[in-house]
């Protein structure tokens, strides 16, 4: 009898303390989450209001409300509210956008090492292929080359610049004998199209909204069905 009472009460007191304690624990566990860490800029995203400007869906107009990269990438969803960053899709969608530039994903554009004033340069050069095995002999006897598009400067001469550190850009393309090809490219004259530039525009890196059909998947069979009937009417008139 003494036992039970003992082992009841052990259980009560147990229980009573983790009801009590458990604020505490997760208080405490909150502040040893760290922040999220905040990507350094980059040569094409030096600052917010070009990083809200790629990203679309009018962002750039909130700039002012965030106005720091640090606060870009630093906030909280219920900041951001705060600050007034609405509607609530809109801090969803630059959330998302963030957390993936964190993981390094970017688009068109995003690994451009040359830009001054959201312009940057881009070139055709030959090099020779990287792989051992495709470094054969043409028919000619020559060592074959492949052309690239890098975003290397007119002023710098390609023979100080080591084959090693010069990496095609993502997105663009050499099209015919050294054709520039990609979107907001813009070839620059008398260069037979091999030199162009790149500019930075609002939405470049826009991830276009779903348009709902038929008033979308709920509505859907709704809409038909009410649909079907109009049109019946109409036929028997």
């Amino acid at each position: 009898m003494v036992g039970n009472s003992l082992r009841v009460l052990s259980t009560s007191s147990l229980l009573s303390l983790c009801y009590t304690r458990a604020p505490c624990c997760i208080r405490q566990i909150h502040h040893q989450v760290s922040a999220s860490r905040i990507p350094s800029p980059t040569p094409f995203v030096p600052d917010s209001k070009t990083f809200l400007t790629l990203i679309g869906r009018n962002l750039v107009q909130q700039a002012a409300k965030v106005p720091t990269w640090d606060s870009l990438f630093s906030l909280t969803s219920a900041q951001l509210r705060e600050v007034g960053v609405e509607p609530a899709r809109t801090r969803r969608y630059l959330l998302w956008w963030r957390d993936r530039f964190r993981k390094g994903i970017h688009g068109i554009g995003g690994d451009l090492q040359h830009v001054e004033n959201g312009i940057a340069k881009l070139r055709v050069v030959e090099v020779p292929y990287d792989d051992a095995s495709s470094q054969r002999l043409s028919r000619t006897g020559l060592e074959r080359k492949r052309k690239l598009v890098v975003d290397l400067p007119t002023e710098i001469g390609i023979d100080t610049v080591s084959t090693v550190e010069l990496h095609p850009i993502v997105g663009f393309k050499v099209v015919g004998a050294n054709t520039i090809m990609g979107p907001y490219v813009k070839l620059r004259k008398n260069t037979g199209g091999s030199e162009a530039t790149f500019a930075i525009h609002e939405g470049m890196w826009e991830e276009k909204r779903g348009v709902k059909i038929d008033g979308g998947e709920r509505r859907r069979k709704q809409v038909r069905y009410k649909r079907r009937i109009e049109e019946n009417r109409k036929k028997r008139e």
